[in-house]
């Protein structure tokens, strides 16, 4: 019999309804699940594309240092602009605006001097500007040769500053290529500072300073032919006098000497020239050296100018020697060698006068000296 109450035979379909909204929900999860992880996907993919995007619009315009590496780099025009494009292309610094930034930034960067520097790569472009003001940091070195070296003083600076024994330079010497109508090397190394680079020689730094001076004489309309003997003259003036007014003076002396003085006829006497030929200092020469005819550069004895010069002139010596003053003067000479004092004359009796007085203040130095190192050596 078949039980009809309102409860009886309900129960099954009843549970099929309830489990719908049950499988309803679990979808859902699951579906917000992945939505969840796709966002969590998308946000971190969208971030590693976010900095590219960056730096395809924003590029590195300054590296955070502390660089890397080592570059060489020349630096020929030390304006902010050329130095920063030089550093740019050689990777030192990220880009040129960087370094001419940081360049004005720094009050110091004016000294800069032009050279080769050894730098790190990939530096912060304020740190280039330190590095460039560090002297540490330079590749090269800087040659000075003082007016009136001889060559001997010449050569040994060049091994010292280059680092090389002095046989190399003095071998390097004979090796010169000396303009037409020179003598010798003496006189033709000129004095200047020179940029010592890395890998060059001892031949590449005489040569260049042989090179300058036919410069510096072209320069001056020096024909070819009297160079060598502008060369002699300046280079007695140089020796001679100090001061740029007396070197005029002086080179207006050497003409009228070589045209002919009264009492002298075309000996220059020159002292310098004695002490030269004699390898001695002025102060050290005898009234015996004078007459010493064992060296032609002894123009107490031989007339006219000695047969080459007897150091490296400076441009003061070369211009007083091309453009002297008017003057009749036939002697002079340095009363004292301490302040330059220099007298000239042409009247004989009153340049005896005047050596009488440089007599004297030669006795007295001479006795201060020998007093000074006796104290010294008291002292030792």
């Amino acid at each position: 019999m078949t039980d009809r109450s309102p409860d009886s035979g309900a129960s099954a379909p009843d549970s099929g309804r309830a489990g719908a909204p049950t499988r309803t929900r679990r979808n859902l999860t699951i579906l917000g699940v992945l939505v969840v992880a796709l966002a969590l996907l998308v946000a971190g993919a969208w971030q590693l594309v976010i900095p590219m995007l960056r730096d395809a619009d924003d590029p590195v315009t300054d590296y955070p240092g502390p660089g890397s590496g080592e570059v060489s780099v020349v630096i020929s025009d030390p304006t902010a602009q050329e130095i920063g494009t030089t550093l740019a292309e050689a990777g030192v610094v990220a880009t040129s605006q960087a370094f001419v930034d940081a360049y004005a930034a720094n009050p110091d960067a004016t000294s800069i001097a032009p050279g080769t520097y050894t730098l790190p790569q990939r530096m912060r472009a304020a740190d280039a500007v330190l590095a460039l003001l560090d002297p540490a940091n330079r590749a090269d070195r800087t040659l000075t040769i003082p007016a009136g070296w001889r060559e001997t003083q010449i050569t040994a600076k060049v091994a010292e500053v280059m680092g090389v024994p002095l046989a190399d330079v003095e071998a390097a010497a004979e090796q010169v290529e000396l303009p037409e109508g020179a003598t010798s090397l003496e006189g033709w190394l000129y004095a200047d500072s020179y940029t010592v680079s890395p890998g060059q020689t001892p031949l590449d730094a005489l040569q260049a300073m042989v090179d300058r001076t036919v410069e510096v004489l072209d320069e001056r309309g020096v024909a070819p032919e009297d160079r060598e003997e502008t060369l002699i003259r300046a280079s007695i003036v140089e020796a001679e006098v100090a001061d740029a007014e007396d070197r005029g003076r002086v080179a207006r002396v050497l003409d009228n000497r070589l045209e002919g003085c009264a009492d002298v006829g075309r000996l220059l006497q020159m002292s310098s020239t004695v002490a030269y030929g004699l390898d001695k200092a002025v102060t050290d020469l005898t009234l015996a050296d004078l007459d010493d005819d064992s060296t032609p550069f002894n123009t107490y004895v031989f007339e006219g100018l000695p047969p080459a010069p007897i150091n490296s002139p400076g441009t003061t010596a070369l211009d007083a020697v091309l453009d002297p003053p008017a003057g009749d003067w036939c002697y002079f000479v340095t009363v004292n060698l301490e302040t330059g004092e220099t007298r000239f004359t042409d009247d004989p009796a009153e340049h005896e006068l005047n050596r009488a007085e440089y007599r004297e203040w030669l006795e007295r130095w001479r006795e201060e000296q020998s007093a000074a190192a006796g104290d010294a050596a008291g002292e030792g």
